[in-house]
């Protein structure tokens, strides 16, 4: 008997946690929907620095073009607080064509990038970044595995993966960045790491 009541108890815990996580999978998905309907990144223009400010999301690769078509001398663009993305599919094809245009990038000593921030910082053609400036990183999750428990050669890792090949020359970073924190935290890298990372080219 006390077995019995002991499974139920478990497949009822399950079915609990399945629908939290349901739930919690659902209204993550209405937030990104919803952060898309709206521009949640900011540009300033200040002589040849555009200064760029909020999360990435599918709205901010025309925003970005059209403000450096409009102003021309552009040449670095400053990160203030990137905290991430919520569309990669328009972050990494966004900071590939930042790369195409020789723009470079840099960090403030207040300034704060994270998750597809970062990526976006891995764009600049010199990439400079100020004592005090935080970089994050973390693993990529699609609702169900972490990244980390997807094999190293499932067509999942490809766009990240060759993104960052892209910007470093190598892939090592992607893999490092898997594993340094779950989806849910953020790393913040060390010196060293920044440095063994060739993150900043000055």
């Amino acid at each position: 008997m006390k077995k019995k009541i002991g499974i139920g108890l478990l497949i009822s815990l399950v079915l609990v946690g399945g629908i939290f996580a349901f739930n919690s999978n659902v209204q993550m998905m209405a937030q990104i929907m919803y952060l898309n309907t709206i521009e949640t990144t900011t540009f300033t223009v200040e002589g040849n620095q555009l200064f760029m400010n909020g999360e990435i999301n599918s709205k901010t690769p025309q925003q970005l073009k059209e403000v450096v078509e409009a102003n021309p001398n552009i040449t670095t663009i400053v990160m203030l607080d990137v905290p991430g993305s919520c569309d990669d599919e328009a972050n990494l094809p966004m900071a590939t064509w930042v790369r195409n245009q020789g723009l470079n990038t840099y960090l403030t000593k207040t300034s704060h990038v994270a998750s597809g921030g970062t990526d976006f910082f891995l764009a600049g053609v010199n990439r400079t970044m100020e004592e005090g400036a935080q970089i994050g990183v973390h693993s990529w999750s699609d609702g169900m595995k972490e990244a980390k428990d997807v094999p190293k050669n499932d067509p999942a890792h490809e766009m990240n993966r060759k993104y960052i090949e892209d910007m470093l020359g190598k892939d090592d970073f992607y893999w490092y960045t898997i594993y340094a924190a779950p989806a849910s935290d953020i790393h913040y890298m060390t010196a060293e790491e920044i440095h063994t990372f060739q993150l900043v080219t000055q």
